[in-house]
């Protein structure tokens, strides 16, 4: 698994969940991996557009998510 953040490919740590609740159902979860240095940036990116729902170790994801 790599950071989904744009031109790095580094290992993904963490999974940032989020969902638009313009376009997905509420049961549905958006998965963005990232590395340590992405984590925060691609948190943020979402949660300020009010679509965060938590950031996990990535090792925490199950089948529901994204």
């Amino acid at each position: 698994m790599v950071c989904s953040a744009k031109g790095c490919r580094e290992p993904a740590q963490q999974a940032v969940v989020w969902n638009n609740p313009k376009l997905h159902t509420a049961d549905r979860r958006k998965v963005w991996l990232a590395c340590d240095a992405h984590r925060q940036s691609l948190a943020d990116f979402v949660g300020l557009r009010g679509f965060l729902i938590e950031v996990i170790p990535v090792g925490e994801l199950t089948a529901a998510d994204g």
